[in-house]
């Protein structure tokens, strides 16, 4: 059963003059169920003769084969049907007793197409086809069955954003200060850390410029609008390299290095 709704419907079916006169894309059926010559003879008006079919290609959406009559030359072409072609062209003024008609519809209105034919001998019952004439010696059988439809493509669904989401957007929008500057990832910035007096229990001012150096400034030299800047700077006492490395037993090894690092235009 699967096999039967993979199997692709019919497109054409033809006659031609022998099995290499079929064009391309068209198959010839040489040979019966019975396994012999299904060379159709004088039955079909030329000295010999096969029938050929097409195969609809995969998603196509072609006209397909969704009946098949062989009828007398003495019966009138029946309405919807066309007479199936003849390869190569048919030669005027030669008569045939039996003719082929194929009625051809269009893929998206058909519920049922024709999707194999096979020839027998009269006698030979060929189960799951249907009869649908003889020629010459031979019986024509056809298979149809149900057409499956081409889906469409699927749509994308449009993306929506709930009522939740876009309230919490909104929160977060307005939770940030405006003006406030955003710090960008991977930038090195010289980091002062400030720690007032009155609120610090050490009473210690502290002023560093990197992580990791060992300075604090007193006090008396937190520069306050009440504070006599000439009274600081009589107890001011400046110290050299070596005053501090020696004192504090520090030298200097995170600054120089960095110093080193440092193009010479910054230098």
């Amino acid at each position: 059963m699967a096999a039967e709704e993979e199997a692709a419907p019919l497109s054409g079916v033809g006659w031609a003059a022998g099995p290499e006169s079929a064009p391309a894309g068209w198959s010839v059926i040489t040979t019966s169920v019975e396994g012999s010559a299904a060379n159709l003879g004088k039955g079909f008006g030329h000295k010999g003769g096969y029938l050929c079919v097409s195969t609809a290609a995969p998603g196509s959406a072609g006209p397909v084969v969704t009946d098949v009559q062989v009828l007398s030359d003495r019966n009138p072409q029946p309405a919807g049907y066309s007479r199936a072609p003849e390869f190569p062209e048919p030669r005027s003024g030669v008569s045939r007793k039996k003719r082929l008609y194929v009625r051809l519809q269009p893929r998206g209105a058909a519920e049922t197409a024709v999707f194999d034919i096979k020839l027998s001998g009269k006698s030979r019952a060929v189960p799951q086809y249907m009869k649908i004439g003889e020629i010459g010696s031979f019986a024509i059988w056809c298979k149809k069955g149900a057409l499956p439809q081409c889906s469409p493509p699927p749509v994308p669904k449009p993306r929506t954003v709930s009522l939740g989401l876009k309230q919490l957007s909104l929160a977060d929008s307005e939770q940030q200060a405006p003006g406030k500057p955003v710090a960008q990832s991977g930038s090195r910035h010289a980091s002062f850390t400030l720690h007032n007096s009155a609120d610090d229990g050490s009473s210690i001012y502290n002023l560093s410029a990197m992580d990791g150096v060992p300075f604090t400034l007193h006090p008396k030299f937190e520069r306050s609008p009440k504070s006599d800047s000439s009274a600081i700077l009589t107890d001011l006492t400046v110290k050299s390299l070596a005053d501090i490395e020696k004192e504090y037993n520090y030298t200097f090894v995170v600054e120089r290095t960095a110093a080193a690092r440092l193009p010479p235009s910054i230098c």
